[in-house]
């Protein structure tokens, strides 16, 4: 066989893998993109299913707590943050990763659920309570959080609602910031279980954006105030968090 044939043979033999590799990752692409979209349809379709099943503050207003825990007894709690799609049950599993890929129905979800630090009362008495979602596309789970990093968007929406078994208080949004996975003032809520304001200085110098006149209203009644922590992954690296503090205000006391 002469060279030239041989290196025809040669040429036609790479172009054939160089089309198999090409092929192979338009399969691969194709397939992730299909199985990303499932994952999205998959917790849109949760959350739309509960969405009929959310409490509603007062009696007889509505479904009841009593018929969301047929579905999980695990829920503790409904959260809503208005200009947001943040409109979720909230679920508190046995540890830290129970709920991470498991929906409220209980089935595997890579989407998860939106839940409670296990360090923290199930009733949201403690001064501090952290909560915990995925950050996604589409506004799903926790992807919203980032909005409130934008200024004008902070400016303009500040409250949302805490519906537990027991009790319906407003939230009042008064910081966000970004921090690392390892940050104390925000990942280690038991510091924090009687009195909130030192968890609020530790972060009132950080934070992107803040409201002072709530931060120095907590800060000034120690032992009297109860806040919330949302947080969830942010694209600024992978210890990166970002993290969004709202100051629960109880039903009738929204001018408080």
């Amino acid at each position: 066989m002469g060279s030239g044939r041989v290196l025809h043979v040669c040429e036609h033999i790479f172009n054939l893998v160089v089309a198999v590799l090409l092929l192979g990752a338009a399969l691969f692409a194709g397939y992730s993109l299909w199985d990303n979209e499932q994952v999205y349809a998959a917790a849109s379709g949760v959350r739309d299913s509960l969405l009929s099943l959310r409490p509603q503050e007062g009696a007889d207003a509505g479904p009841s707590f009593d018929e969301l825990r047929k579905i999980n007894a695990d829920v503790v709690g409904w959260i809503v943050l208005d200009g947001t799609k943040i409109d979720y049950p909230v679920v508190q599993g046995t540890d830290e990763l129970e709920y991470l890929n498991k929906d409220v129905y209980g089935d595997y979800s890579l989407a998860g659920s939106i839940f409670l630090s296990t360090q923290c009362s199930s009733d949201f008495m403690d001064a501090y309570s952290l909560i915990y979602g995925h950050h996604m596309a589409e506004s799903m789970m926790f992807g919203d959080l980032d909005r409130y990093l934008d200024a004008d968007f902070f400016s303009k929406n500040s409250s949302g609602r805490l519906i537990t078994p027991d009790a319906a208080y407003g939230l009042e949004v008064f910081a966000v910031l970004t921090v690392t996975s390892s940050d104390e003032a925000i990942f280690s809520p038991t510091s924090w279980k009687k009195d909130c304001s030192g968890a609020v200085a530790a972060v009132a110098g950080r934070a992107a954006h803040i409201r002072e006149d709530v931060a120095e209203k907590i800060e000034s009644s120690p032992g009297e105030e109860r806040i919330v922590a949302l947080t969830t992954c942010s694209s600024e690296g992978t210890q990166a968090r970002t993290v969004v503090l709202a100051r629960l205000v109880p039903q009738g006391d929204q001018d408080a």
